[in-house]
């Protein structure tokens, strides 16, 4: 661990809406809802009402009548995250990007240049605001854990350095849910035992937490709890998952609709897990229902594959798993996700193979590759509005 706070949390406020409210000044001081069936982001003034990400529009709207409702504009959120991105980039060559709107960024070594890490955090914000005209907050610490807790608490439009030695007196008064890996159920858990803060947590003995969550989760949570992290900022990893979703909305969705949804989200993986020459081994169904509790379930295959066929098959036999309780909950959100990621060129084939499938997919990506996505697409999504695309988030 550095002897200085030197990892930097940049993560960009409320994304979708803040940029929403930057390219219309008319949006700017009110309540945004991006998303109508399914609220993708709400700005500040909007979550003061209560109005979360991933809440059915009816509600969000009950609870902020005032707000304004705009379509999602994807590839202008794209363009901003390529825009911010390239600042941190031009900040270290250490950049490890979690997700569409926040990474890890190392500037160790970078002080005689650029100074302090926490001048450099400054400088950052600054730049984000001038050159792409969106807030960000960042959170500076030793570790990653850390530096993404700060920026927690920094937020909304701030910068929060936790300087060294002062980590456990900053870290042990938060709530125990502010700890990588608490969930509602394990919150439940340490909440039932007297276990409100990240304090009481630190002050267990490992094996008292072990008995309690688990081997890999005791251990895992009483480490954090002593601000123990010593993964390094990675750059240019290669993903270990492959994922999209797709939501559905507020409204009844038909088995067929569902279906052709899943059709078009495995066409879409599979042909990016192609042209990443990598195959997969486990297909992972992710599922959102009306009442917003959540159902993951997957299949590991006998065999790595990258066949179209073969993955949408594993994904329509978990869809008919959880048909049960799709019927008793209603659907607002699929997505399927590739795991267990090996590259292509160090998998012989098998003599198993489906020679036509393979052939059938890499003519389609032919097409595809020369023409655009939309210039070859099944029957059954010809005419179908199977929902709202959502970006694809780096793993």
């Amino acid at each position: 661990m550095s002897a200085q706070p030197e990892i930097l949390h940049a993560d960009l406020d409320s994304f979708y809406a803040s940029v929403e409210q930057r390219d219309d000044h008319r949006l700017r001081g009110r309540p945004v809802i991006v998303g109508s069936g399914v609220v993708l982001a709400a700005s500040y003034e909007a979550k003061a009402y209560g109005v979360r990400t991933a809440m059915g529009g009816r509600q969000a709207r009950r609870l902020c009548p005032r707000a304004v409702v705009v379509p999602p504009r994807m590839s202008a959120y794209s363009e901003a995250s390529r825009a911010v991105f390239a600042v941190f980039e031009d900040t270290t060559p250490l950049v490890e990007g979690l997700s569409i709107d926040e990474a890890f960024l190392d500037v160790r070594g970078l002080e005689r240049l650029a100074g302090a890490a926490p001048e450099i955090a400054a400088r950052l914000r600054e730049t984000v605001r001038e050159q792409v005209g969106l807030p960000i907050t960042v959170g500076v610490a030793r570790t990653k854990f850390l530096a993404k807790v700060a920026s927690a608490s920094a937020k909304p439009d701030g910068l929060l350095v936790v300087p060294a030695g002062s980590e456990l007196e900053f870290l042990h008064p938060l709530p125990v849910e502010r700890l990588w890996g608490v969930g509602r159920v394990t919150s439940e858990r340490l909440r039932s035992r007297g276990l409100v803060t990240v304090g009481q947590v630190a002050a267990l003995p490992e094996a008292a937490l072990v008995d309690v969550l688990g081997r890999a989760a005791g251990r895992h949570l009483h480490a954090l709890a002593h601000n123990r992290d010593p993964r390094p900022v990675r750059t240019g990893r290669r993903r270990c998952s492959l994922g999209a979703q797709r939501a559905l909305g507020a409204r009844w969705t038909s088995p067929a609709e569902i279906d052709s949804s899943v059709i078009a989200l495995v066409d879409r993986v599979a042909r990016r897990l192609r042209s990443g020459r990598r195959r997969c081994r486990t297909v992972v169904l992710r599922l959102r229902f009306d009442d917003f509790t959540r159902a993951t379930r997957s299949l590991t295959l006998p065999r790595l594959t990258d066949q179209s066929t073969t993955i949408l098959a594993a994904a329509r036999s978990l869809l008919a798993s959880v048909a049960p309780l799709i019927a008793a909950r209603g659907l607002t959100l699929v997505g399927v996700k590739l795991t267990n990621l090996e590259d292509a060129d160090g998998v012989q084939l098998s003599l198993l193979e489906d020679w036509r499938s393979i052939a059938l997919d890499a003519a389609v990506d032919e097409v595809r590759s020369r023409h655009g996505s939309g210039s070859i697409t099944r029957g059954v999504l010809v005419g179908r509005g199977a929902g709202l695309e959502l970006p694809l988030l780096p793993d």
